[in-house]
């Protein structure tokens, strides 16, 4: 289970799964544990909880934000080792003039990008491995 290493198989073979929803970054410095148990990730920064959460839930609950966002996973299991995945990926992005956010879970890296790019991304992504 410790994924892959080498970053010439990881892009070769780079498929980019697309969540359906459009999501955002909000902050919260008073705790909402309903919400924070439904955020789709959630990270702990000193002055305060970040939470990734859709836009609806985002509204429901009267919270801004400011980068409504397509999420997209590299489905590649990359090891926690693996050295360039994330930066060939942001040099893809980069050249393309794309804002990308990404976060890391143990199997997967996941990318946020503008909402309506994802395709576009999906698209870029996957040709250039």
């Amino acid at each position: 289970m410790t994924g892959e290493l080498d970053l010439e198989r990881m892009l070769a073979d780079l498929r980019i799964g697309i969540r359906p929803d459009t999501y955002c970054m909000v902050s919260l410095s008073a705790p909402n544990t309903a919400l924070r148990d439904s955020a789709a990730a959630t990270i702990v920064e000193e002055e305060a909880v970040t939470l990734v959460i859709t836009t609806d839930q985002a509204d429901a609950n009267d919270l801004p934000y400011d980068f409504p966002a397509s999420w997209l996973t590299l489905e590649v299991h990359s090891s926690l080792h693996a050295v360039g995945l994330t930066a060939a990926v942001a040099r893809m992005l980069t050249d393309e003039g794309i804002p990308c956010n990404v976060l890391a879970g143990f199997y997967h890296d996941h990318l946020l990008v503008p909402a309506g790019e994802g395709l576009r991304v999906k698209a870029i992504l996957e040709s250039r491995g």
